[in-house]
């Protein structure tokens, strides 16, 4: 049965990722980037293709994510999946359903600093990221395979739909918000709130190792992790049209200050268009 790790792009699913990684797929809790590849994403290009399913068919990749979720769920075991799609429902074509949906776990970030982190990511401007953010729906450009890439197009929904999609889980008590900042300034509270949630979900009993809890902590740093791209370099970081040179996927951190990065401008578009949502997250 799976466990979504769901969040708009740029919001700390990574991160949440690393730890989670490093805890359950290593000995002693130290992470490192191979750790990260025992969590999935999905939609996955990989396992349509499994199935002869036409990758470049938009229409057939959408009708197919239940047969393919059925086809690679072990419903004697509990996966790790990422997604940064909405919770959708196209023409009676659901993103998943309770028959592979273990729960989820979804993580928001305040979106006048996932605006930052997304202009930097995408390399545009941030007046265009916010565009991004308020209108775009799907990421991705087509459906053909890119090297290094497991990625198809991802209904992403606008920030504010992605948000509001997931919450349907609550109604199963199987949902779990973290915000990002949590994770950030209160990391081991937030992070065993986050364990505690898989092992009820698992319905497991709770223990906790607290060695490899403390390595988890200490290893996914954003300064050690910032590092450990620029030695090893990061499979997940993209690569500037224009330049040719790789973009940093570490960038900002905890220096992504919105206060400090954005104009009034640009912090009022993104206040007036997810007002509801940000009072609701008490970001405003």
């Amino acid at each position: 049965m799976f466990i979504w790790l769901a969040s708009y792009p740029k919001s700390g699913n990574t991160l949440l990722r690393s730890m989670l990684a490093a805890y359950f797929f290593s000995q002693d809790g130290i992470y490192n980037f191979d750790l990260i590849k025992n969590i999935k994403q999905f939609p996955n290009i990989t396992l349509f293709e499994k199935l002869g399913i036409n990758i470049k068919n938009e229409k057939e990749v959408v009708k197919n994510y239940i047969k393919v979720q059925e086809t690679f769920n072990n419903k004697n075991s509990v996966q790790f999946l990422k997604t940064h799609s909405y919770l959708f429902n196209i023409n009676n074509n659901p993103f998943t359903d309770l028959n592979n949906s273990l729960g989820s776990i979804y993580i928001v970030r305040d979106p006048r600093n996932v605006v930052t982190s997304y202009a930097n990511h995408t390399n545009i401007g941030v007046d265009q990221a916010s565009n991004d953010l308020i209108n775009l729906t799907q990421m991705g450009g087509d459906l053909s395979k890119t090297k290094g890439s497991e990625r198809t197009k991802v209904f992403t929904g606008t920030w504010s739909s992605n948000f509001n999609s997931w919450k349907s889980f609550k109604f199963q008590d199987r949902y779990l918000l973290i915000k990002y900042e949590d994770l950030i300034l209160e990391k081991e509270k937030t992070f065993v709130k986050v364990l505690k949630f898989i092992h009820k979900l698992k319905k497991a009993d709770f223990k906790i190792d607290i060695k490899k809890l403390k390595n988890v902590i200490s290893s996914t740093d954003f300064s050690k992790m910032k590092k450990l791209e620029q030695e090893k370099g990061f499979f997940e970081g993209k690569i500037d049209k224009k330049t040719g040179k790789k973009i940093p996927f570490f960038n900002l951190g905890e220096k992504n200050d919105w206060k400090k990065l954005l104009d009034k401008k640009i912090q009022k578009k993104i206040e007036n268009a997810f007002e509801k949502e940000m009072i609701e997250l008490g970001y405003i």
